[in-house]
C-alpha cells in the first residue's frame, strides 16, 4: 500500500500502481471526468500513470495552469497526428503548450496555407472522436535514433542527440508516435472544440541559418462553449489593441526610418508617461528613493563586471567602438552596473544604509523583427528601475516596502487581479547562474517569507529567476483574463560582490551590501500598453490626455468655448475646444469615439448663464453647472482616484 496525503490534509492508503486517474475517480467519478492533470510530489505527471510511492497528490482541473498547459501539449500531439494523415512525409520539430493554445513547428514536402487549417480542423476533430489513448513507452537512446533516422526526421535526431540514455519517452496516438516526456491526457477524446488560429514562419531552433519551419497555432477547450467564449474575447481583444488605440488617441507611433521596436511619443502619449513618471515619483519621495540620471551607453568593461555581457552579450547590440578603437562602449542593456557605480563613489556608513537609487532609465536590447509587438516588445524602453543597498538585517523590510508600492499602483491603476510568482532558479540547472549556493538559499527565504508575511497570493515557478538572483514577478490579469508580467522585485548578492561594494559596519571593518532591484511598471512601453488594452482606452481621469472637450453649438459661441477652457486650463483641468464647422450630434459622436472623460456643450443659454451642460462618457447628459463646480467635481474624482 502507499500513502497518498491531498492538500487538505488528508491521507488515504491505495495499492501500489494506482494512477491518479483512479485515485480520482475513487472520490467523485465525476471528479475524474473534470481531471485533466496531477501533480505527484510536485512534479506533473500523466493522470493514467502508476504510483508507487507515497506520495503528496494534487488534481488538477481546467482553471489551473498545469491542467491547461497538459490539455494543449497534448493537443499539439493530435495536431501532428492530424498533419501526418494529411501530408504524409512531413517532418516535425517541437510542438509546446503556450500561453493561449500549443503550436507545431513543421517541415511539410508541400506548403500549407491558412486555407488550409480548416481541413486539419476537420481531421483533428474527426481523430479526438476515437478517443485514442495517449501511450507512454520508455526507449533507448540507439532506439529512438534509429526511429527517425529511418523515418528520415532530422529535427528529432537532432533533439535526442542532446538528451542522456535512460531519460528518453515517446507516445503514441493513434498511428501517430513523437519523442515526448509527457505529460498527457488520457486519451484525446477529452479534446472537444479546435481552433487553429494563425500560421507563422520559425526558424528551426530560432537559429536564422538553420531552414524556415512552418508554425501552425492553434487552441482547444474542453467544452464548445469555452471556445466560443475565446473567440468572442479575441473580436474583443483586437478592439482592444494597444496599437489601435495609441493611433486613435495618437499617444505614440513608430517609424521605420527611426527603426524598428524604437517607440516615438507624440505629445499626449509623452503627457501621459510624464503623469505616470511623477505619480509614481511622489511614491517614492514617501518611500526615501533618491533620484539619479545615468548615460545611455556604457563601457564594455562595465557590463563584463556584471556579467550582463557574458549572459547577453551575443544577443545585444554590437559594441561602438572609438574612431581610435581604445574604447568600446554598448547601448545601456541594464540600468543597475550604473547605479553600483554610483554607489560606490564615495566610502558608506552601515547608518546611510538602505540608500535607495532610483531612475527612470532607458535601456535597449536587441529582439528579433519577428518578435517585436507595438510596446509590448521594442528595442528601446524605460524602466521605472531603482536599486536598493541595504544590510542583511534590513533585506525583508525593504522588500516588503517595495511590495507596499507594488500593490499601492496596482490598486491605483484598477489592476487587482494579480498573483505573486516566486521565480526561483532551476536545482536542476544552476550552472547557468551566477553567486554560491549560501547566497541564492538566503536571497530566495527572504522573497517567500516576505510574501507570507504580506499574506501575498503566490505561485513558485522554478527556472524563472534572473541569472544574478531570485525575484517576486506580479503577474496582473487585465479584463479580458489574459495574463500580463509587469511589477518584478529582486533579491540580488552577487552584484554588490562583483562590483566589491561594501560599507563600514558598527565594528568598523567593511560589510557586502545586498541589493533589491525593483520596476513596479516594469518598463513605461509594456505597462502602457496593458492599461491601453485593460481600459480599451477609457484612461482613469487623472491620466486621460484630455480630461474634457468643449463643443459650441456653432461658430457664434466659440468665444465662449476658449473662455471656459482657459478657466479649466487655469485649474489644471485639461481641455480643449472643437470648434469644427459641424453639426453638434456629429461633434458629440467623434469625442465620444475618442474616449474624452467629459463632453461640455455651450450655446445660447450656456452663455447667458455662464455655465456649460456636462455629459460624462458612457453616462450622457448631467446638466449644466457652473465652471467653478465643474472644476471641483472633477478634481473630487481625480483625489478619490489617487487617494
Amino acid at each position: 500500500m502507499i500513502k497518498i496525503t491531498f492538500p487538505d490534509g488528508n491521507i488515504k492508503e491505495y495499492p501500489k500502481g494506482t494512477t491518479a486517474y483512479q485515485i480520482a475517480e475513487s472520490i467523485s467519478p465525476r471528479l475524474a471526468q473534470e481531471v485533466l492533470a496531477a501533480t505527484v510530489n510536485g512534479n506533473v505527471v500523466d493522470l493514467n500513470l502508476p504510483i508507487n510511492e507515497d506520495a503528496e497528490l494534487k488534481l488538477h482541473k481546467w482553471d489551473d495552469e498545469e491542467a491547461k498547459k497538459t490539455f494543449w501539449h497534448t493537443s499539439s500531439h493530435l495536431l501532428a497526428e492530424a498533419l501526418e494523415e494529411l501530408y504524409p512525409g512531413i517532418k516535425f520539430g517541437i510542438g509546446p503548450s503556450i500561453d493561449n493554445g500549443f503550436y507545431y513547428d513543421v517541415d511539410s514536402p508541400v506548403p500549407i496555407l491558412e486555407t488550409d487549417l480548416p481541413k486539419i480542423e476537420a481531421k483533428m476533430t474527426e481523430l479526438a472522436r476515437t478517443k485514442s489513448g495517449l501511450v507512454r513507452r520508455e526507449v533507448s537512446k540507439d532506439e529512438a535514433m534509429k526511429t527517425y533516422t529511418d523515418k528520415g526526421d532530422q529535427y528529432k535526431t537532432e533533439l535526442i542527440g542532446d538528451l542522456e540514455d535512460g531519460t528518453i519517452t515517446f507516445y503514441s496516438n493513434g498511428n501517430f508516435t513523437d519523442l515526448c516526456r509527457g505529460p498527457h491526457l488520457p486519451n484525446v477524446g477529452y479534446i472537444k472544440a479546435i481552433k487553429l488560429t494563425s500560421i507563422a514562419g520559425a526558424y528551426w531552433r530560432g537559429n536564422k541559418k538553420n531552414k524556415m519551419l512552418t508554425r501552425i497555432y492553434g487552441i482547444t477547450f474542453p467544452k464548445k462553449s469555452m471556445l466560443d467564449e475565446y473567440l468572442v474575447m479575441v473580436e474583443e481583444a483586437k478592439k482592444r489593441d494597444h496599437r489601435k488605440i495609441g493611433k486613435e488617441l495618437e499617444l505614440f507611433m513608430f517609424s521605420n526610418r527611426v527603426g524598428q521596436g524604437l517607440s516615438l511619443w507624440l505629445p499626449k502619449g509623452a503627457a501621459l508617461r510624464e503623469r505616470l513618471e511623477n505619480f509614481l515619483r511622489n511614491v517614492q519621495k514617501q518611500y526615501g528613493y533618491l533620484q539619479v540620471i545615468t548615460p545611455h551607453i556604457g563601457s564594455k568593461e562595465l557590463y563584463v563586471t556584471s556579467g550582463h555581457y557574458a549572459k547577453y552579450g551575443k544577443d545585444s547590440f554590437q559594441p561602438i567602438r572609438t574612431p581610435d578603437e581604445n574604447e568600446e562602449f554598448l547601448l545601456k542593456p541594464m540600468n543597475c552596473p550604473h547605479h553600483c557605480e554610483i554607489y560606490r563613489a564615495k566610502p558608506r556608513s552601515y547608518k546611510e544604509l538602505p540608500v535607495r537609487l532610483a531612475e527612470f532609465g532607458t535601456v535597449y536590447r536587441y529582439e528579433q523583427s519577428g518578435e517585436l509587438h507595438g510596446l509590448t516588445r521594442v528595442r528601446g524602453f524605460t524602466q521605472d528601475d531603482a536599486h536598493i543597498f541595504c544590510r542583511p538585517d534590513q533585506l525583508k523590510d525593504e522588500f516588503k516596502k517595495v511590495i507596499d508600492i507594488v500593490l499601492h499602483i496596482f490598486k491605483t491603476l484598477s489592476f487587482e487581479n494579480f498573483t505573486a510568482q516566486i521565480s526561483l532558479r532551476d536545482p536542476e540547472n544552476t550552472e547557468k547562474y551566477i553567486g554560491s549556493d549560501e547566497n541564492w538559499e538566503k536571497a530566495e527565504n527572504a522573497i517567500i517569507e516576505a510574501t507570507q508575511e504580506k499574506g501575498l497570493n503566490t505561485t513558485v515557478e522554478y527556472g524563472e529567476a534572473a541569472f544574478y538572483g531570485p525575484k517576486l514577478d506580479f503577474m496582473v490579469k487585465d479584463a479580458l483574463g489574459r495574463k500580463w508580467q509587469l511589477g518584478t522585485i529582486q533579491v540580488d548578492y552577487n552584484l554588490p560582490e562583483r562590483f566589491d561594494l561594501s560599507y563600514t559596519g558598527a565594528d568598523d571593518k567593511p560589510h557586502r551590501p545586498i541589493m533589491i532591484h525593483r520596476a513596479p511598471f516594469g518598463s513605461m512601453e509594456r505597462f502602457v500598453a496593458v492599461l491601453l488594452e485593460h481600459t480599451a482606452g477609457k484612461l482613469p481621469l487623472w491620466l486621460s490626455p484630455e480630461q474634457a472637450i468643449i463643443l459650441p453649438i456653432s461658430e457664434k459661441y466659440n468665444e465662449f468655448a476658449e473662455e471656459v477652457a482657459k478657466k479649466l486650463n487655469e485649474a489644471d483641468v485639461r481641455s480643449q475646444v472643437d470648434d469644427r464647422n459641424e453639426k453638434i450630434g456629429r461633434k458629440i459622436r467623434d469625442n465620444e469615439l475618442k474616449r474624452i472623460p467629459f463632453l461640455l456643450i455651450v450655446g445660447e443659454k450656456e452663455q447667458a448663464e455662464d455655465k456649460v451642460s456636462v455629459r460624462i462618457q458612457g453616462e450622457g447628459d448631467q446638466g449644466a453647472m457652473t465652471v467653478e463646480k465643474f472644476i471641483s467635481f472633477v478634481k473630487g474624482k481625480v483625489a478619490k482616484e489617487v487617494e
